[in-house]
């Protein structure tokens, strides 16, 4: 979702000759500290932001993938007529460093890109065996499978007929599948969405009441939806990324954006040990508390150490920004997570494309 302010074996992209320019040297790895009690920041770095690769804008990033201990996958939220992609990316926790090596154009069925037009890129994960990805559309909204060796589209899951915007379902105009993640056995896969369907609506608190749908299947072939979950985000944040952790928890990403206030970025672990399928509802305004799934607030960007960080507007620590992207990674010494945030600059020159890097304990 735009704002305007006034896991798996090593992929190998189509990658093109291609040179990287920088509208400004790469920022010096910047180390932190505690966040939380369960999070730590080592590190972040602007290197990305306002570059460019083969031509194309090195922005808009909305979703990350890990590909390997050092590489991952961006994808773009694109706009207008640029063309529907992904980025390769080489990445190191620390010191935090991240560059583009690689772009794939994500095409059509006929081979013609995908375009601003007909793509609003948003959720991203490479499925076991590393030569197809699904990335998630919030025009529609639509889940596809894509080609790596090509970017060409070779598949589409279905979409319950609901969540289609309004007037074709009950979902609303850039509050659909803003968050897609893939479960360890590749069995699973969590498409959630950005708001409410409208029976859903929101409670007296200001928490929207979402929906998660798992679908079921095989990597590289079919799936299903198979259950759907419910979520609240905080008062006033939307869901606006997911990650697997074990086959008992998620882990959330929720953001908002206040006008001369800044961005708020909260991650949570969330449990699915007593998970209840919703499919069934009509609305959720009426469903007891218990059916929402339960979460942990694993840490508030804001409380993580500003490490020489700044912003372009402002923000109640200049470390934030719109970051729309997480990627949850091994297991780094001391038994920790290694965990990647990435923000989104909207392709506008008040925000920054920024690459974060933290240790977090999943307990």
């Amino acid at each position: 979702m735009r704002w305007h302010p006034p896991l798996a074996a090593a992929v190998v992209l189509t990658a093109l000759t291609a040179t990287l320019t920088a509208s400004a040297a790469p920022a010096p790895d910047r180390h932190g500290g505690a966040c939380s009690p369960d999070a730590t920041f080592l590190g972040f770095s602007d290197a990305l932001d306002k570059t460019t690769y083969d031509g194309q804008p090195v922005a808009g990033l909305s979703a990350l993938n890990l590909t390997g201990p050092h590489s991952a996958v961006a994808l773009v939220d694109n706009v207008g007529t640029t063309p529907a992609r992904l980025f390769n990316l080489q990445v190191n926790s620390k010191p935090t460093s991240v560059r583009v090596n690689g772009i794939t154009i994500l095409r059509r069925p006929d081979g013609t890109p995908y375009t601003g037009g007909d793509f609003d890129g948003e959720g991203l994960v490479v499925e076991r065996g590393g030569q197809t990805v699904f990335a998630t559309s919030e025009r529609e909204p639509s889940i596809r499978r894509f080609r790596l060796t090509d970017g060409k589209q070779v598949g589409e899951l279905p979409v319950p007929s609901r969540f289609r915007v309004a007037p074709a379902g009950e979902a609303a105009n850039n509050a659909t599948f803003e968050s897609l993640a893939v479960s360890r056995d590749g069995l699973s896969l969590y498409a959630g969405m950005e708001g409410p369907l409208a029976p859903d609506g929101t409670d007296a608190d200001g928490r929207s009441r979402n929906r998660i749908i798992r679908y079921f299947g095989l990597p590289g072939r079919g799936y299903q939806p198979v259950a759907q979950y419910a979520y609240k985000p905080d008062p006033g944040l939307s869901l606006v990324e997911l990650a697997s952790a074990s086959p008992t928890e998620l882990v959330s990403l929720e953001r908002t954006f206040t006008p001369g206030v800044g961005n708020t970025i909260r991650v949570f672990t969330v449990s699915l040990r007593k998970a209840t399928d919703v499919t069934a509802r009509a609305s959720l305004a009426d469903a007891p508390e218990s059916v929402f799934l339960q979460k942990k607030l694993l840490f508030d960007l804001v409380d993580c150490p500003p490490s020489g960080a700044v912003a372009k507007q402002p923000q109640p620590n200049p470390l934030l920004d719109n970051v729309e992207a997480l990627a949850l990674g091994g297991y780094l010494p001391g038994g920790r997570r290694q965990l990647y945030l990435l923000s989104d600059d909207n392709n506008g020159a008040t925000q920054i494309t920024r690459f974060y890097s933290l240790a977090v304990d999943l307990h």
